[in-house]
């Protein structure tokens, strides 16, 4: 895993924070200085730790474990999409339910109306329904796709949530700290940076620093899930191995 540069961080404007009358005081220990009445982020910190936050992320996906990444506002959902996607990590970009993770059993059920849609499409069983009736299904899987289309691989409640601002997305910030889900954030000089376990300090308005940080984040879980997959084809016997096996046997 590559370390993140003070450079690459700067060229992507990633230490540009909020106007100064704006700021958290909570942010203090992140900030390098003021310039023209808007904050700049140190870089240095934000070095280390987004490369932290890239090395907890990796383990979690070379465990088999989901994380669930949130980021509803304009200028992030495209770039989080695009970059989380490949990853087959599950990711809300839309607007966040509420309950979606403290009331897990019901979006479940609703992931699952989902699903008996789907069948029934396969199975032909639509084609036996009225115009209305199929009109009616195909509303509702609609509204449910927009909903939860993108956590519908979720079976249960992820290792870990990533968060694109965390003033923006405080409901899901709530949820997490209630079941105790470790939370990664992208924290802006205006965030509260309490209770976010890993704090990234960094412009969350930009799409190039959106983009930036999020490019290292999908570089680390598709790393971890590369290991995995190496270590479990290691672990499965060849086909000489398995002949040998079979012949001691006898």
């Amino acid at each position: 895993m590559e370390k993140t540069t003070f450079d690459e961080l700067l060229e992507a404007g990633v230490h540009f924070g909020h106007l100064k009358r704006k700021w958290n005081p909570y942010m203090a220990p992140y900030i390098f200085t003021e310039k023209k009445g808007i904050h700049i982020l140190d870089l240095n910190k934000t070095a280390v730790h987004l490369d932290h936050a890239c090395a907890a992320l990796k383990q979690i996906a070379k465990s088999g474990k989901k994380v669930l990444f949130v980021a509803t506002k304009k200028q992030a959902k495209d770039i989080l999409e695009e970059r989380i996607k490949p990853t087959k990590m599950p990711y809300v970009v839309e607007r966040w339910s509420g309950g979606m993770l403290t009331n897990f059993g019901t979006i479940r059920k609703a992931i699952r109306k989902m699903t008996s849609i789907d069948k029934m499409e396969e199975d032909g069983t639509m084609k036996t329904l009225s115009k209305r009736e199929r009109l009616q299904l195909s509303r509702t899987r609609g509204k449910l796709d927009k909903n939860y289309g993108t956590i519908a691989d979720m079976t249960r409640i992820p290792a870990a949530v990533f968060i694109i601002d965390v003033l923006k997305e405080h409901i899901a910030v709530k949820e997490a700290k209630k079941l105790n889900i470790p939370i990664f954030a992208m924290v802006d000089t205006n965030s509260d940076p309490r209770g976010i376990d890993f704090v990234i300090p960094s412009n969350d308005d930009a799409t190039k620093s959106i983009a930036k940080v999020l490019d290292k984040v999908s570089a680390a879980i598709t790393e971890g899930l590369e290991e995995r997959k190496n270590a479990k084809s290691k672990d499965k016997p060849t086909k000489e191995e398995k002949k040998a096996e079979a012949s001691a046997e006898k």
